[in-house]
């Protein structure tokens, strides 16, 4: 990924942060752990060892915030996106 495209992203990210609009995702994390993460929000909201566990927790909050939750596999690409709409 060209550092353009990361810039972009970056700054995407960083306008959701905080809004209605920011998704949680679903990622892998350090040492085949599984995190939740907020867009634009650093660290992870959430760690598990469990996908499943850590999907179950991204809904909630998502729910909760009537966003969006974005599923990554271990490649990093999508498998499925999950919206909570009012």
């Amino acid at each position: 990924m060209s550092e353009e495209t990361n810039n972009g992203r970056g700054n995407y990210f960083e306008k959701r942060a905080g809004t209605d609009d920011a998704r949680f995702h679903v990622v892998t994390g350090e040492d085949t752990r599984w995190e939740v993460k907020e867009e634009g929000v650093r660290e992870a909201v959430y760690t598990t060892d469990d996908k499943d566990e850590a999907l179950e927790e991204a809904k909630k909050r998502a729910e909760k915030n009537q966003s969006k939750v974005i599923v990554h596999g271990e490649d990093g690409k999508i498998e499925d996106q999950i919206e909570y709409n009012q």
